[in-house]
């Protein structure tokens, strides 16, 4: 079951707040509704990632939200550089 996000988002979009570890699958969801934000095989540099977390949240440090995206695997990134996890830029199907 998907876990609704909207308690935690303004009427923007934004994500104003960070579940607590009890509600893991919150924090799963909103980690799934960030991912969406990034293009599978594009590769994106630090202040680009920053900026589109930082333009999709309220929080006082949207790295956080980078942190734990690379965390819990739904971004990777490798020599200054971050992709989703289920994209890597270059690979071929």
């Amino acid at each position: 079951m998907t876990k609704s996000i909207v308690d935690f988002q303004d009427e923007y979009g934004r994500i104003t707040g960070w579940p607590s570890d009890r509600r893991r699958a919150h924090q799963l969801a909103i980690l799934d509704y960030l991912t969406g934000l990034f293009e599978p095989g594009v590769s994106y540099d630090q202040g680009q990632v920053e900026q589109i977390l930082a333009d999709h949240s309220t929080l006082e440090d949207p790295s956080f939200l980078l942190t734990e995206l690379v965390d819990s695997d739904y971004l990777a990134s490798g020599d200054g550089v971050y992709w989703r996890a289920d994209g890597r830029p270059g690979a071929r199907g």
